[in-house]
């Protein structure tokens, strides 16, 4: 009877482990040059750090996996990791919160359930926490880390989505709306519940009519700001929201950035407090992020101004394609079967490693086209060098003129 894999999960098999360790590798190349630090953290976190004044929303935590850790060292409820932002939050605030400002990265999975039994259960994620940057500039600067990583990878025909949380929390709080009411139509809106919309409307025409206004339009110029300031009037509890905005939607314009300002895009947690954005590519979300400011107050810590983003593994691997060079692998075979052979199998192989060669021990089914040699031991530094190209072959008395031979053919 074969035990199939756990339904919502994925297997990676070595190919989508090449693409795997490809955007790993450009992610923290970009994360060092840019002189953030590499941080992890533990795979399971108590529950209270999610469920602690609404740090991640109700419909996130109904997804979460948790159990109680009875015959554990807390006996208290735990949970696998749902997302990165928030015990990156805590260990801020443990670790490292005499630091005026911490530049982080992570590439960590997360766990959530998926009723649709789609493959999302374990989601591995490359992450940015700027813990201390000033906004809206931190804000840029992680949107062109994240694009930096996206365009090193050959992706191209990104768009950014952007969106301004404060902006509709500003509208919530004119409405008199208590902390609790405002959290759930925050958290339907983020869902994509426009429907949640009809609930605070009232019967008031003004605000019916800037929420139309901000969900029904799209912009992609601060112009397109200016003009939503100047319908939406000069009211001091939306300045800053579009100031942040214009300046954000200014920089990505003069980097250029196919950039849209869209509000339906502002899908996201609980904790966002201002600045809001995806990456998409060919409408598909590869990525996202935005600014917490009151995160790390909410875990126990003081408020800190911060911001980050998470690019999605899995979604960018199935936009590469890996072609591994095969001008620097060795096939390495015998004649013989005896101990002798295979230890010199194994000496001559180590030794090409060590000269930057891939040499595979053949054990009855490597593919010779494969490899760009065919080293065969035909006894004590005994060898026979086949260059698979030419077809060209030749006999050769030591391991020294053996590897001499690959330099020259190479």
């Amino acid at each position: 009877m074969k035990v199939p894999r756990c339904k919502g999960t994925r297997d990676l098999l070595p190919q989508d482990m090449a693409r795997f360790r490809q955007v790993e590798a450009k992610f923290r190349d970009c994360c060092l040059g840019w002189g953030y630090q590499e941080i992890r953290t533990p795979t399971l976190e108590y529950l209270h750090l999610f469920t602690s004044a609404g740090t991640l929303s109700p419909e996130h935590l109904g997804r979460v996996y948790s159990f109680l850790d009875w015959d554990g060292w807390s006996g208290e409820r735990v949970a696998l990791r749902p997302d990165g932002t928030i015990p990156a939050a805590r260990l801020y605030v443990e670790k490292l919160g005499d630091m005026p400002i911490a530049k982080l990265f992570y590439v960590e999975n997360m766990f959530a359930f998926e009723g649709t039994g789609a493959e999302s259960r374990e989601r591995w994620q490359c992450g940015i926490e700027l813990v201390g940057g000033s906004k809206p500039d931190g804000d840029i600067e992680i949107i062109s880390l994240a694009m930096e990583a996206i365009l090193g990878l050959g992706i191209d025909c990104v768009e950014i989505r952007v969106a301004h949380a404060g902006l509709l929390k500003a509208f919530l709080e004119r409405r008199g709306l208590s902390g609790e009411e405002e959290a759930d139509v925050l958290d339907r809106i983020f869902s994509g519940d426009l429907e949640a919309l009809g609930d605070i409307k009232g019967g008031d025409p003004g605000l019916e009519r800037d929420v139309q206004l901000l969900f029904g339009t799209k912009g992609s110029t601060a112009a397109f700001v200016e003009n939503l300031r100047s319908v939406l009037g000069q009211s001091p509890d939306l300045a800053p929201s579009l100031d942040e905005l214009a300046r954000i939607a200014a920089v990505l314009t003069d980097l250029g950035f196919d950039y849209q300002i869209d509000f339906t895009s502002g899908r996201g947690f609980e904790y966002y407090t201002g600045a809001m954005f995806q990456f998409r590519v060919s409408g598909k979300r590869i990525g996202g992020g935005g600014r917490y400011d009151d995160l790390t107050s909410l875990v126990g810590g003081p408020h800190v101004p911060a911001s980050g983003f998470a690019l999605f593994v899995g979604q960018i691997m199935d936009l590469l394609k890996i072609e591994e060079p095969i001008t620097a692998r060795v096939l390495v075979q015998t004649e013989d079967s005896d101990a002798e052979c295979m230890k010199s199998c194994l000496v001559i192989a180590r030794s090409m490693r060590e000269a930057g060669y891939k040499a595979i021990i053949d054990h009855g089914a490597a593919e010779p086209g494969e490899c760009q040699w065919i080293v065969t031991v035909l006894g004590k530094d005994r060898f026979r060098l086949v260059d698979q190209p030419t077809g060209k072959a030749r006999e050769l008395k030591s391991a020294t003129k053996l590897l001499k031979a690959l330099e020259g053919t190479g």
